[in-house]
């Protein structure tokens, strides 16, 4: 029965980020700056550590997926997002709205676990200085990345499989700008307490385990950083971690306050816009944030800039 139910369903319409007229070019010119800026960002970046030698070591290999990434699901949530502002009903086909879902939920996960990853190649070089070529060997990265982009099947397997389970009632306006897991289930006609739940166990192990590995590394490093006699020292090793601690607190916390408070609390309204931080501004941001707060990233681009000047 559920199965016939939710291949009825053939399209769904998005509602957007809002329904005031007034809004809807202003904010249509304001995401499409948002979406070019990331884009020109994550590419450059990515560009930058592969036309650069020095940068070709463990932090900025993961970077570069981290950009990877970011740049990846701004190109699978965002144009659908702007289509959204300049037309009267946003339609998208059940098939493409699955896709969607499945390659946002991908990408989410294995943006959490790519900077728990990062957090732990910082408390390897700093808390083990000595031994940090041995311990992040190109196997080791290559181990770490094939399991950030696993638990990124993992995450995005685990809600298709919930979905599967949701029964579609008449009404098939999603209340968001993209087809996401809370949205979707608002839309069901069975009673949908275990898919909550689900998507509440789920999300935990997307945002809680990695969140765990980051303040159990930062202790370390914490630690660490204090038993360093010189001030100039402590500075030093603090700014390797700064960056990568501005972009944890954005994404883990945009996150954690849309998945991991009940509805009743927060309501879908508000969490669309929470949601805004993590598909649109903190993809734009990272980029932003690690070249330049980044001594060798600025270097890399003085470098490469003064190479295409020269040729």
């Amino acid at each position: 029965m559920a199965a016939d139910n939710v291949s009825s369903v053939t399209e769904f319409v998005l509602a957007g980020l809002t329904d005031e007229p007034e809004l809807q070019m202003p904010l249509f010119f304001l995401f499409l700056g948002f979406y070019v800026v990331t884009v020109v960002g994550n590419l450059g970046l990515i560009t930058l550590i592969g036309l650069n030698s020095h940068l070709h070591v463990p932090m900025y290999f993961f970077l570069l997926n981290l950009s990877f990434i970011d740049f990846s699901y701004s190109i699978t949530l965002t144009p659908k997002m702007l289509v959204g502002f300049v037309s009267r009903r946003n339609i998208i086909s059940y098939a493409g709205c699955m896709t969607q879902f499945f390659f946002f939920c991908f990408f989410v996960f294995s943006e959490s676990y790519i900077l728990s990853a990062m957090a732990y190649d910082r408390y390897v070089a700093i808390c083990k200085p000595l031994l940090y070529t041995v311990t992040m060997s190109p196997q080791v990265c290559l181990l770490l990345l094939l399991g950030v982009y696993g638990m990124g099947v993992f995450g995005a397997v685990a809600h298709m499989g919930n979905i599967r389970f949701i029964t579609f009632c008449a009404d098939n306006l999603v209340n968001h700008y993209m087809c996401d897991i809370i949205p979707l289930t608002e839309l069901s006609c069975n009673n949908s307490y275990i898919n909550l739940l689900v998507v509440f166990i789920v999300v935990t192990i997307g945002i809680g385990v990695p969140i765990v590995t980051i303040f159990i590394s930062y202790g370390f490093i914490i630690s660490s950083i204090l038993h360093i006699s010189s001030t100039e020292g402590r500075s030093k090793a603090f700014s390797t971690c700064s960056s990568h601690i501005i972009v944890v607190s954005l994404f883990f916390g945009s996150g954690a306050f849309m998945y991991l408070k009940p509805p009743s609390i927060l309501p879908l309204d508000q969490g669309k816009v929470s949601s805004i931080f993590y598909t649109a501004v903190v993809p734009m941001f990272n980029p932003l944030i690690y070249s330049l707060r980044n001594k060798d990233v600025k270097i890399a681009l003085k470098r490469t800039l003064g190479r295409t000047i020269f040729s």
